[in-house]
């Protein structure tokens, strides 16, 4: 059964098939890799940064919500 198989695949397309495979897996690691380090800042320092001038809009749009 297995000659069946292999004697419509060569061995240059078999070996293409499992290049392919080893690139999808490696692609599918590397976006996996880049989704986790999108979701951590940077440096400890630049996210209090961010954090604090996140809270002054936020009040002044209450306020601004509030005053209408």
């Amino acid at each position: 059964m297995e000659t069946e198989l292999r004697a419509g695949l060569s061995a240059a397309a078999i070996v293409a098939i499992v290049c392919n495979s080893v690139v999808a897996v490696l692609i599918l690691i590397l976006f996996v890799i880049l989704y986790k380090a999108c979701k951590i800042p940077s440096s400890p320092e630049r996210a209090q940064v961010l954090a604090e001038t996140q809270e002054p809009q936020r009040t002044e749009q209450k306020y601004l919500l509030t005053a209408a």
